[in-house]
């Protein structure tokens, strides 16, 4: 496990998101989504695994969790820190909405490649289409999530 439980005003995190092209506002101590939300820090990436209600969300997933932001400026292998990130996530908040994760990408703001969001499906996601303003939509079903794993510092529940 490479990430340690964080908030959503973490300094360190903040410098990393400002460096993510889905930062909206450069400086802000703040980077996060409203809303529920687990903030991941190691020390070179970031993680925001964020809960919306589900009235609130505007795309095909609603209730799902989200990969709001995750970037990675080498603290390894990109699809092990996803799976680690899916695993904490899971030991927080312990069950899955029926949808799983999901997580969009830009085509237009990442590195031209062939397939975008090629981490994320080798972190097990499946590319489910676009959204409308035209993202691409990767999806983590429940079955296919790692299993439950605490954050660093944290502890392993009592049953």
């Amino acid at each position: 496990m490479n990430w340690t439980i964080s908030n959503r005003a973490d300094p360190h995190c903040a410098e990393i998101a400002d460096r993510h092209y889905s930062r909206q506002t450069i400086g802000s101590p703040q980077f996060v989504p409203p809303g529920r939300c687990l903030v991941l820090s190691a020390p070179k990436a970031y993680w925001i695994t964020s809960w919306p209600f589900a009235e609130y969300t505007k795309h095909a997933w609603a209730g799902a969790w989200i990969c709001s932001a995750f970037r990675n400026e080498g603290q390894g292998l990109s699809s092990t820190l996803i799976r680690e990130a899916v695993a904490a996530t899971l030991w927080r908040w312990e069950t899955p909405p029926d949808l799983g994760m999901v997580t969009f990408v830009d085509q237009s703001k990442t590195r031209s490649k062939k397939d975008p969001g090629y981490c994320f499906q080798c972190a097990g996601f499946e590319r489910v289409g676009k959204t409308k303003s035209g993202l691409v939509s990767l999806q983590l079903l429940p079955d296919k999530m790692p299993e439950p794993e605490p954050a660093l510092g944290q502890s392993w529940r009592l049953i």
